[in-house]
């Protein structure tokens, strides 16, 4: 019986130490848990800074080439419609300097004048004086128009376009129509927000 006894003891004994065993491991793994999420922790943390340093890199880069692009389409914006308008301008000079009717020979000159400016306007003036007499004698007519159209030089207050016209001429000793082609400088300068031309020069 004794001995009986002393082994119900000792059976009891290792059930304790079974049970009081578990414990042990699960404070283990608490503590290797723990590491592990310091551990993802510090990696997230140190993922999370260069995530905001290479986002603030972007962005601040993002907005330097959108200011760029603003500003640069901008003043290219503005260099494009100065150039249309000098182009209109030279184009509409050209038509109505090489367009006229020895019937309306007055109000031919007359227009063509207000796009002239300077030293040619001066020019002009005597120039069409001179050939009024022949015209209205010869019943000389010209009617032009601009084939196409390119700046050669432009700045705030001046500009070169190159046009090429195409102009068709009749007379009373020649009635039926004649074309003939020109390519012509024309020089323009800004007066009061106004592009006048201020030369006219024939080119080959």
């Amino acid at each position: 019986m004794t001995v009986e006894h002393g082994s119900s003891l000792d059976s009891t004994e290792t059930a304790i130490d079974s049970m009081e065993t578990p414990p042990a491991c699960e404070g283990s793994a608490r503590v290797s848990g723990l590491a592990a999420i310091r551990r993802w922790t510090r990696r997230c943390l140190a993922s999370w800074r260069s995530i905001v340093a290479t986002a603030l890199v972007v962005a601040a880069v993002g907005v330097a080439g959108g200011l760029f692009f603003i500003l640069y389409r901008s003043d290219q914006q503005i260099d494009d419609a100065t150039a249309q308008r000098a182009i209109q301008a030279a184009s509409d000079g050209a038509v109505t300097l090489l367009s006229y009717s020895y019937d309306n020979l007055d109000r031919d000159f007359a227009k063509a004048k207000s796009h002239l400016t300077g030293n040619f306007l001066a020019y002009y003036s005597k120039f069409s004086e001179q050939i009024a007499a022949g015209a209205q004698q010869g019943q000389l007519t010209a009617t032009a128009k601009v084939i196409r159209a390119a700046v050669s030089d432009l700045h705030p207050d001046s500009a070169v376009v190159l046009v090429f016209v195409d102009q068709t001429t009749a007379s009373k000793q020649k009635p039926e129509p004649a074309n003939a082609g020109n390519s012509i400088l024309v020089t323009l300068t800004k007066v009061n927000g106004s592009w006048l031309i201020a030369n006219f020069d024939p080119v080959g």
